[in-house]
C-alpha cells in the first residue's frame, strides 16, 4: 500500500502540539490542531456579548496556542504565511473532522487516563487504516492499547518529537507488539524524508534513547562538578562548543528548557528504573531541589541558574553559586586545556587533547566522559540493539555534534579502557569481547558509507539507510581529488566533482577562492558538473575581512582591487562555466557565501538556512556580484515596459538592512532562491541531492549560459527615489550618517551610476561599479572601525 500524508490532525495544541503542527505546514502539509473548549468566559468575551456556545469562545485555548506560537522566537514556520495551512478545531464539536485526515498525533498533557478518553474520540472518528501515534515522552506506549481495536492497535505507536520540532532533528519512533512493522518502516522513512528528522527506532523502554542516555549526561555532569569543586560559569565553559555542545551548554539549557522539566524525568527514571546500575545518578543533588522549591526554574520564573537584572541602565548577567545559593556576576572561566585547543577546529583531535590534560578541565572530562562511556555499554540490548542508534538519538535530540560511542573512537577504545578500569568506570563485557577479536572502533566507513560494530554478529555492518546519503567524512580516505589548508575537491562518483570549505566559520580566502577555481577547472576538463557544499556548522560567514582590514589600514588598494576583482571572477565562473554548478547552502550563508549561492546554477538549500548581503554591518557593499545580480533579478522579471521600482527597493532595502532569511522558504520570497532552486529538509540528504541536481542539469543537456547585456537600471530616476527614503530614515535618527553613505553606494551601483535616463547595461559594468564602490568605502575610517569590532569581539558597531 502506498501511503501519502496530506492532511494531519493534531490533538493537542500547547507548546509542543502547536509548533509540531506548525513543522507539518513547514512542509506543505494541511493540519487541523485540536484542544479542549473552555469553561468560562474571560471579560473581554462578556464584554462583547458572547456566549460559551459562540465558536470563538469553543476554539479561543487552540487559538491562542497558535497565536503565540507563530510569535514565538526562534520561530516554528519557515514563513509566516503557512500558518494558513493550520485550521482550528476543538475535541467537542470538531472530532468528525479527523476522519479525512491521514495521520492522528496525539499530544494532550502526560496523564494516561486523558490519553484514553482521547483516543475513545479518535476510535469513533477515525477512518479505519488512519495512522494515530501520541508524542508521549513519559507514557510506556504499549500502556495506550488497552480497549483499543485490533485496526487502532496496528496502526499504532510512539512518535517522539523533540523541542522545537523545526529545529531539533529527533524523531523517536517507538513501536508495540501490535504494530505492524509496514507501519514502522513508513514512519521511518517518512520521517527522514520529509519531515527532515534523523529517526531512531527506539524499544518502550522509560525516556526511550535520548532522554535516558541525555539525562544521565547532565546529572553526572553536575556530579563531577560536585566531586571537583567547579562553579556553573566553568561547567558551561567546559560542556558548550569546545565538545561539539550547544552554546547554552549545561545550565543555560536547563534554564531555557525549565529545570522542572529535567526534575520530571529525572524522578521518572529514578522511580521506573529500579535495575539501572547507575539508578542513584538520577536522584537530584540536594541543591536542584532547594531550585524547585524556590521556584527558581529558569526563564518561564524569571531565574535560574543564571538571572538577568538590570545595573545602570544596563542588561546584566548573574550566576548562581550553587553553595550559597546567591547570586553573583558572571565570572570568566580559564582553563589551561581550552587555551590548548583554541587552535585545534577538528573536534575529534579537539578531544585527544581535552581528555589527556592534568589540570581540573582534563579530570572533570575524563570522571564524566568515562561515566557516560560505560553507561552507554550497559544500555545495549536495554533500550536499542545497535550502537548507533544512541549515538544518532543524542545528537539529534541534545544538539551534539558527536555521539558517546563516536566521542569514544575519537580517544582511542582500547587505552581508554584501561584509563576507565583505573577511575572505576568498567565498561560491559561486549567491549572486550570486541576489543579482544581485533576490532579497536564501534564505527568505519567502507565504500563511503558509515559501519557500525554489530555486537550480535561481532562485525561491520552498514548503518541502514546509509547508502542514500553523502557523507563527506566517509568518503575522505579515499575520494580526495585535491586539497589544500581551506578547500578538499572530492570525487562524489557518476563523474560529478564536491568542493568542501574548511577555514575558521567557512569564511572566503585565496585558499577557498583557490580550490573553487581548480574545482571548476577539473570539471570542466574531466568531469560531468560540480558541487559547492560542505557538511560543517556553517556554509559560510562570507569574506576573509581580515585580509582586507590588514590591506585597508595599509592603504594597499590595489591589492583590495585585485582581491575583490579575482573574487568576482571567480563568483562569475560559478555561473558561466562549462559545466553545471549546484551550490548547497546552509546554515549561515552570509555576504560571499550568499554571492556565491546567487551564481549557482541552480541551489539546493537546506530548509534552515539563514542567508542574506550583510556587509553593511561592516561599512561595505555586496562587491562579489551580489548587488549587482539582485539588480539583474528584479530586471529579469520584467519581460517588457520599465522596471517595477517597488521590487527594486524592495532588492535595496534588503542591501542596506542586511536583511538575513531566516529559512530557505523567506530566501525565496527574497528572490535570493528562485523557482528552478530546491529545499532539502534534511541535511544529511543535501550533498547527494545536489549532486542529484547536476545529473538532472547534464541529462537534460547544460548549455554554458551567455553574461547579460541588458540589465535595465533606472539612473537619476532611480537614485531619487531610494535616497528619499534613506535621508527620511536619517532624519528620524534610524541611521546613521555613515550609514546614509554606504545606502547612496548600494543605491548608485543598482541604478547603474551616473546615467541621466534609465537604460541597460551589462553585468560586468554592474561589478565594475561594485568594486569601485567597495575600494572607496575601505579608504574610510567609519568602515575599518566597523571591520576592527567584528574582528576583535565578532560585535558589529553602529557608528
Amino acid at each position: 500500500m502506498t501511503r501519502r500524508i496530506n492532511k494531519v490532525a493534531v490533538l493537542g495544541s500547547g507548546i509542543m502540539g502547536s509548533r509540531i503542527a506548525c513543522h507539518f505546514a513547514n512542509i506543505g502539509v494541511e493540519v487541523i490542531l485540536f484542544d479542549m473548549v473552555p469553561c468560562d468566559l474571560l471579560e473581554q468575551e462578556q464584554k462583547k456579548g458572547l456566549t460559551l456556545e459562540d465558536k470563538a469562545v469553543r476554539n479561543r485555548i487552540v487559538q491562542q496556542s497558535l497565536e503565540t506560537a507563530i510569535k514565538s522566537k526562534p520561530s516554528p514556520l519557515y514563513d509566516k504565511d503557512f500558518a494558513r495551512r493550520i485550521s482550528l478545531g476543538n475535541f467537542t464539536d470538531d472530532m468528525a473532522l479527523i476522519k479525512d485526515c491521514d495521520w492522528i498525533i496525539e499530544v494532550v498533557v502526560e496523564n494516561l487516563d486523558i490519553k484514553k478518553v482521547i483516543f475513545d474520540q479518535v476510535e469513533e472518528h477515525r477512518t479505519p487504516g488512519t495512522l494515530v501515534t501520541s508524542n508521549t515522552s513519559g507514557i510506556p506506549i504499549h500502556l495506550m492499547l488497552e480497549g483499543r481495536s485490533e485496526d487502532f492497535q496496528k496502526n499504532f505507536c510512539g512518535t517522539h518529537f523533540f523541542n522545537p520540532p523545526r529545529y531539533l532533528k529527533l524523531l523517536e519512533i517507538i513501536p508495540t507488539p501490535k504494530t505492524d512493522p509496514e507501519i514502522v518502516d513508513f514512519f521511518m522513512h517518512y520521517g527522514d524524508l520529509y519531515l527532515g528528522k534523523t529517526t531512531v527506532l527506539c524499544k518502550d523502554t522509560p525516556a526511550f534513547i535520548a532522554n535516558r542516555v541525555g539525562i544521565y549526561a547532565i546529572l553526572k555532569v553536575i556530579d563531577s562538578m560536585q566531586k571537583l569543586d567547579l562553579n556553573v560559569d566553568e561547567i558551561d565553559k567546559l560542556t558548550g562548543p569546545v565538545i561539539g555542545r550547544p552554546k547554552s551548554a549545561t545550565f543555560r539549557t536547563s534554564d531555557v528548557v525549565g529545570l522542572d522539566t529535567l526534575v520530571k524525568v529525572a524522578n521518572g527514571l529514578y522511580q521506573g528504573l529500579p535495575n539501572d546500575e547507575a539508578r542513584d545518578t538520577f536522584q537530584l543533588p540536594d541543591v536542584v531541589g532547594k531550585l524547585e522549591e524556590n521556584k527558581w526554574l529558569g526563564d518561564k520564573t524569571g531565574q535560574g541558574f543564571y538571572k538577568k537584572t538590570k545595573k545602570d541602565g544596563k542588561t546584566e548577567i548573574l550566576t548562581l553559586d550553587l553553595k550559597t545559593l546567591e547570586y553573583k556576576p558572571k565570572q570568566k572561566a580559564k582553563f589551561p586545556t581550552l587555551e590548548l585547543t583554541k587552535t585545534i577546529d577538528n573536534l575529534k583531535e579537539r578531544f585527544k587533547v581535552l581528555f589527556s590534560d592534568k589540570d581540573k578541565a582534563g579530570e572533570f572530562y575524563r570522571d564524566s566522559f568515562y561515566a557516560l562511556f560505560k553507561y552507554v555499554t550497559f544500555r545495549i540490548p536495554e533500550i536499542a540493539d545497535e550502537l548507533y542508534k544512541i549515538d544518532d538519538a543524542v545528537c539529534a535530540g541534545f544538539g551534539w555534534e558527536v555521539g558517546p560511542f563516536e566521542t569514544w573512537d575519537a580517544v582511542g577504545v582500547k587505552k581508554t579502557v584501561e584509563k576507565m578500569e583505573e577511575m572505576g568506570y568498567k565498561p560491559n563485557q561486549w567491549v572486550y569481547d570486541m576489543l579482544e577479536a581485533g576490532v579497536d572502533s564501534f564505527y568505519t566507513a567502507k565504500d563511503g558509507i558509515r559501519h557500525y560494530y554489530d555486537i550480535s554478529s561481532k562485525s561491520y555492518k552498514a548503518v541502514p539507510g546509509a547508502e542514500e546519503y553523502i557523507i563527506l567524512d566517509n568518503v575522505r580516505e579515499n575520494k580526495v581529488v585535491w586539497s589544500n589548508s581551506g578547500a578538499t575537491i572530492f570525487d562524489l562518483g557518476d563523474e560529478i566533482l564536491g568542493i568542501e570549505f574548511h577555514t575558521k566559520m567557512n569564511t572566503l580566502g585565496g585558499e577557498v577562492v583557490e580550490g573553487i577555481n581548480r574545482a571548476i577547472d577539473l570539471a570542466e576538463k574531466e568531469y560531468k558538473g560540480l558541487v559547492i557544499g560542505n557538511q560543517g556548522a556553517q556554509f559560510s560567514a562570507g569574506a576573509n575581512l581580515g585580509m582586507v582590514f590588514m590591506y585597508a589600514i595599509e592603504q594597499e588598494y590595489d591589492e583590495v582591487d585585485f582581491m575583490i576583482r579575482h573574487f568576482q571572477n571567480t563568483i562569475m565562473r560559478v555561473r558561466y562555466s562549462g559545466v553545471p554548478v549546484v551550490v548547497a547552502p546552509h546554515g549561515l550563508t552570509l555576504g560571499g557565501g550568499c554571492e556565491m549561492t546567487l551564481h549557482a546554477d541552480r541551489v539546493q538549500a537546506a530548509a534552515e538556512t539563514y542567508i542574506g548581503l550583510v556587509e553593511v554591518g561592516v561599512g561595505l557593499i555586496p562587491a562579489g556580484g551580489g548587488t549587482k545580480e539582485l539588480t539583474k533579478r528584479v530586471s529579469d522579471a520584467v519581460e517588457t515596459g520599465d522596471v517595477e521600482l517597488n521590487a527594486l527597493q524592495n532588492a535595496f532595502m534588503n542591501i542596506a538592512t542586511a536583511k538575513v532569511a531566516t529559512s530557505a522558504d523567506e530566501a525565496r520570497a527574497m528572490s535570493i532562491m528562485r523557482p528552478q532552486d530546491n529545499i532539502t529538509i534534511n541535511t544529511n540528504r543535501q550533498i547527494a541531492d545536489a549532486k542529484e541536481a547536476v545529473l538532472e542539469m547534464v541529462e537534460a543537456g547544460y548549455t554554458k549560459p551567455i553574461p547579460a547585456t541588458n540589465i535595465k537600471v533606472q539612473g537619476k530616476t532611480g537614485m531619487a527615489l531610494f535616497m528619499a527614503g534613506v535621508n527620511g530614515m536619517r532624519m528620524g535618527n534610524y541611521i546613521s550618517d555613515h550609514d546614509v553613505k554606504i545606502a547612496q553606494k548600494i543605491a548608485y551601483v543598482m541604478c547603474g551610476g551616473d546615467l541621466s535616463y534609465p537604460q541597460e547595461v551589462s553585468e560586468q559594468y554592474l561589478l565594475d561599479l561594485e568594486r569601485e564602490a567597495f575600494l572607496s568605502l575601505t579608504g574610510e575610517k567609519k568602515t575599518l572601525e566597523r571591520i576592527q569590532s567584528i574582528l576583535n569581539g565578532g560585535k558589529p558597531l553602529r557608528n
